[in-house]
């Protein structure tokens, strides 16, 4: 059984933030507001979280923070959702601590692991987080291909002004070491009270993709991902992501979210429909109540943009 929005779109996928803290501090995070280790929901919370989202479909699970690696619970958190039983088990992390936990992630039952890093440069590094451990990332980076988590993305958010010409050189390095670019759009927030970074900063990405696209051997589109197109050049590979004033990323949306909170968020870009899950699990709340729970969320789902969806809500 698979459910889907009013939008006929499929709900496969549910990508569940783990917690808000982060060793990092980049100039473009949206800094919500933290919340105290204590406070965050437990491994077994977030199993029986997961346990509804599979009953009602879900194939795959992504985890995400903040750095989801701070937690110190975080494999066994993976170990429970791999007795669960999804297609899928993914990680996103800034790889300040891959070498610690690579090998023992992968043994729980990791599949994928997406790092967040924008630049191979220390300098800028340090501009961007405010921190030294770029040589520290490059090592987990290489740790988690060596203990043989498949794929490790590199996801490579660009910034005008910034990183736009590094894009050649993290390409050499994604190639070299078995590794897919990520090339991502830097966007906005709602969520953030002070977006003038990602004004001053943000670059139309689509001159680049047409650079890529003229240079590569083989195109693919990643159907339930948006359309999200993958470039095939030599031994590597690259992948654009543009959810910026995007209608296809909207309409082609299968992913269902999860704060660290422990409100369902039916929509990356917005924050006015969360729907709060963890208190019905802390008050005794039966499946079938978290079911319907989940059922509210998802019919709550519409593209953020969605000017091109018809009367008939199929997209």
């Amino acid at each position: 059984m698979v459910i889907k929005d009013k939008y006929d779109r499929p709900i496969l996928s549910f990508r569940m933030s783990i917690t808000n803290r982060c060793n990092l501090n980049c100039l473009y995070c949206h800094h919500d507001g933290m919340i105290p280790s204590k406070d965050e929901m437990t491994p077994s919370e977030i199993a029986k979280i997961a346990e509804v989202a599979k009953d009602l479909g879900v194939k795959k699970i992504r985890l995400s923070g903040g750095e989801p690696l701070l937690r110190k619970d975080i494999v066994d958190i993976v170990d429970k959702l791999n007795q669960i039983g999804f297609k899928d088990i993914s990680l996103t992390t800034n790889g300040t601590f891959l070498s610690k936990y690579s090998q023992d992630l992968k043994n729980a039952g990791l599949d994928r692991i997406n790092v967040s890093l924008d630049t191979l440069n220390e300098d800028k590094y340090k501009f961007l987080t405010k921190k030294d451990y770029l040589s520290g990332v490059k090592e987990g980076i290489l740790k988690a291909v060596e203990y043989g988590i498949y794929p490790v993305k590199i996801n490579m958010v660009l910034m005008k002004g910034i990183n736009e010409d590094e894009i050649w050189d993290m390409f050499t390095f994604t190639r070299d070491n078995g590794l897919i670019l990520q090339l991502i759009e830097l966007m906005e927030s709602e969520s953030c009270d002070d977006n003038s970074f990602s004004k001053n900063h943000h670059l139309d990405i689509s001159s680049i993709e047409e650079e890529i696209k003229k240079i590569a051997d083989e195109v693919k589109l990643r159907k339930n991902m948006q359309n999200r197109p993958k470039y095939f050049i030599g031994k590597g590979e690259i992948e654009i992501v543009k959810p910026f004033d995007n209608t296809n990323f909207c309409q082609r949306c299968t992913r269902l979210r999860l704060t660290p909170t422990g409100k369902i968020k039916p929509c990356l870009l917005r924050n006015d429909n969360l729907i709060n899950i963890i208190n019905p699990i802390r008050n005794g709340a039966s499946d079938e109540e978290l079911k319907q729970i989940f059922l509210e969320g998802i019919s709550l789902r519409e593209p953020y943009n969605k000017a091109e969806c018809d009367k008939s809500y199929r997209c």
